[in-house]
């Protein structure tokens, strides 16, 4: 698509107390708005209720990253000085790449400490974006100090504590290195998806390691000029194989979450071929944007001008998607990580 796409377009009026603060305490009593992206019709459900939306020979693609505790509170050593560290992604042995705040005073060689010294980070360069490259000291294993001191990484928007971990995680979580949970998937329990295997849909499991990139705002008010972020993936063989014979036979491909979506259209070659293969992703999804493999979408309520409701809407097309917002706002869905869920189908 050329020309230009204005982030403007994307906005729509959110009060601020419909932004869920808490996760529900049974996962599958969120609330479903299905939107049907040929007509713009949409209805209202349960989250209990998707798989009435799907039938056998359908096959469900879930990201199974595991959200690790990657935000830190320690100081700086020396000078007592607080700061908060976010580990954004692994990129060797003990060298993480990080947003550290206050970041003015740390320069190359600063040293940050966690816990009485228990972990400790040395500042080795800055990166693209203000971010810095770290070194982490320690003495045992790694993942138990930070299982140990560090916190989840909520978004900003949310504001109170979370109470239990594990209502951040999926519960097919399985491999560590996301920053930020795929939260559509938060509202599946293990005895929904083994009704909805017993009902003949596949289950086809993907990893994306999601980034803090992902709650990055689009700066630019040309949409085509925002440079995505970066993130990694895994498609193994089986489960490429799974939704290629999905698609032969005619079952539809229904993606958990932005990140399944990104993940699968990444892996495709221009027949919409799934090929296994473990690699970094920066594609953009915008209106014009032809979709390779997914014929449906399971996702929550996102951000005004977000890429994520730019994903959403090169799927349904923007007004029936912003209408479908609307909506939402008016029958006081829940919005963001812990609200409600949509079908777009």
């Amino acid at each position: 698509m050329d020309g230009c796409l204005l982030k403007s377009d994307f906005y729509f009026e959110l009060p601020r107390e419909l932004i869920a603060q808490d996760p529900l305490e049974e996962r599958t009593s969120s609330r479903l708005l299905v939107l049907d992206r040929h007509s713009g019709v949409v209805s209202h459900h349960v989250f209990r209720e998707i798989g009435d939306f799907l039938r056998p020979g359908d096959c469900l693609v879930l990201n199974n990253t595991k959200v690790i505790p990657a935000r830190l509170l320690g100081e700086r050593e020396g000078t007592g000085a607080h700061v908060e560290l976010l580990l954004l992604k692994r990129r060797s042995g003990d060298v993480w790449e990080t947003l550290v705040r206050p970041g003015k005073k740390c320069r190359p060689g600063t040293v940050l400490t966690f816990g009485d010294g228990l972990l400790k980070a040395e500042i080795l360069e800055t990166v693209e974006e203000g971010n810095r490259l770290v070194r982490f000291i320690y003495e045992g294993i790694f993942e138990e100090a930070l299982d140990r001191l560090g916190e989840m990484p909520l978004p900003p928007y949310i504001t109170h504590k979370l109470q239990d971990r594990n209502r951040y995680q999926t519960v097919y979580a399985k491999y560590e290195g996301s920053a930020a949970a795929p939260t559509a998937g938060l509202h599946f329990t293990n005895e929904l998806l083994a009704e909805l295997e017993e009902k003949g849909i596949g289950l086809a499991y993907v990893t994306l390691h999601v980034g803090l990139g992902t709650f990055r705002p689009v700066k630019e008010e040309n949409v085509l000029e925002h440079h995505m972020h970066s993130e990694h993936f895994q498609v193994s063989r089986e489960t490429a194989e799974l939704i290629n014979r999905t698609k032969a036979r005619g079952g539809r491909i229904v993606c958990v979450g932005t990140t399944s979506c990104r993940t699968i259209e990444s892996a495709a070659d221009e027949t919409g071929i799934v090929h296994p293969c473990s690699k970094d992703t920066e594609i953009f999804i915008y209106p014009g944007y032809r979709f390779k493999v997914l014929d449906a979408l399971i996702t929550n309520f996102h951000l005004p001008e977000s890429t994520l409701i730019m994903l959403v809407s090169a799927l349904a097309g923007r007004e029936h998607v912003l209408a479908a917002y609307e909506e939402a706002v008016r029958e006081r869905y829940r919005f963001f990580s812990f609200g409600d869920a949509m079908l777009v189908i």
